[in-house]
């Protein structure tokens, strides 16, 4: 590509965000349509925002010279024109979906007002304007149910109780995090939250959000247990935006279906980030759609010859340092199968846990919450996918140099 080539990004996330400076460093300007009317922002850090750590400019993107505050309409792969909600088009050579995900909101009785929008007090925890909704409805002693005890309704939860509130958080499955940790550190999480005040339910389903007068009063379990609510706060997963992908036909499954150089259906189109399924795999983390951002860079600046994306190795990890500090980092299969090495270290006094799993002499994964001191080695380990050496017990995997 040459320096006349015009780029458009849509989507001014993380992913969006990177590819366009990244392009700027290699000689080639992008336009960025974004949107929302905040600066770009590092949305992995909302829960601090959430929790009085950060204010809200702490946490904002470098913004890119070429920036556009609109929200796009219509694709015209014809003509690569892109059409914008404020009445611009756009031309491009090459058009990247950046677009993110949704939050996914349950369909709950009661969740929404005869007008469909969430009522008084019922607040999604996916964008800036969701924080700040909730940060500003928040007061101490309030009321506070989270739905969803994944990472972002343990995130949530937490920093709610940081602001004073009654927390009570209601999991569908057994545990919690069960997506990313064991049963031994889900344990942990949830002592974590305990000594914080957050009041955990697991293994219950929601059935109803009851209002009155248009506002939030109490939150329904399918056990007819209730649990009264001036806030929820819906941490339920999130879904890819697909919809401008699927209106300008370009093929889609769970996301925006690419290829090694990201490429989606149409060749003058790629995708990045939560909204592109690659391999078969929406990953929905930042390192990932960090990663893409990178490789799309080389592939535009220098062509065929780059090197292609070939997938992410996702590690989950969660830092939250307000209050009582919370690390944990999750990556590979940490629930092993017959014939894996399991090394374990616990400390239930300090409430720390370490655990990695070794099949065939290599790390294939592991669980660390408390302490990560040694998740870079871990991490550099299973990354590389190469033997391990055969001197030496397994238990230096988890001291605290990592064996480095």
């Amino acid at each position: 590509m040459t320096s006349n080539t015009r780029v458009v990004v849509i989507g001014a996330g993380l992913a969006g965000v990177r590819l366009a400076r990244r392009l700027g460093e290699l000689g080639l300007r992008a336009t960025l349509i974004g949107e929302e009317e905040h600066t770009p922002y590092n949305r992995v850090l909302l829960a601090e925002v959430l929790a009085g750590r950060y204010a809200p400019e702490v946490i904002a993107l470098p913004a890119p010279a070429d920036l556009v505050r609109s929200r796009v309409t219509r694709i015209d792969r014809a003509e690569r024109h892109v059409h914008c909600e404020d009445g611009s088009v756009i031309a491009y050579d090459t058009l990247v979906l950046a677009t993110g995900s949704n939050a996914k909101l349950p369909p709950l009785r009661g969740l929404f007002t005869e007008d469909h929008v969430l009522p008084e007090g019922v607040h999604a925890f996916r964008t800036m304007d969701d924080c700040l909704g909730l940060s500003k409805a928040v007061r101490p002693d309030a009321r506070a149910v989270v739905i969803g005890g994944g990472l972002l309704g343990v995130s949530a939860a937490r920093a709610l109780a940081a602001r004073g509130a009654q927390v009570m958080l209601a999991q569908q499955a057994e545990r919690l995090m069960e997506r990313q940790l064991d049963p031994s550190a889900s344990k942990l999480v949830l002592r974590h939250l305990k000594d914080l005040g957050v009041e955990v339910h697991t293994e219950c389903r929601v059935r109803d959000v009851r209002c009155v007068g248009g506002a939030v009063r109490s939150v329904e379990l399918a056990d007819g247990y209730a649990l009264d609510a001036d806030l929820v706060v819906l941490t339920c997963g999130v879904h890819p935006r697909v919809g401008l992908a699927q209106d300008a036909g370009l093929a889609v499954h769970k996301g925006v279906i690419v290829d090694d150089e990201l490429r989606t259906s149409d060749p003058h189109i790629r995708a990045i980030g939560d909204c592109a399924q690659h391999a078969g795999t929406v990953y929905g983390l930042a390192a990932p759609a960090l990663e893409q951002a990178e490789a799309l860079a080389e592939l535009l600046a220098t062509g065929a010859g780059a090197a292609r994306y070939t997938g992410t190795r996702a590690l989950t990890r969660l830092t939250l340092a307000s209050g009582t500090p919370l690390d944990l980092a999750a990556f590979g299969e940490p629930t092993p199968q017959p014939g894996d090495d399991v090394i374990q270290l616990a400390d239930a006094t300090r409430g720390t846990y370490r655990k990695v799993v070794v099949r065939n002499d290599r790390v294939v994964g592991g669980v660390l919450v408390g302490e990560l001191g040694t998740v870079g080695a871990l991490a550099r380990a299973w990354e590389g996918a190469e033997p391990l050496p055969q001197t030496g017990p397994l238990l230096h995997l988890l001291t605290n140099d990592g064996g480095s």
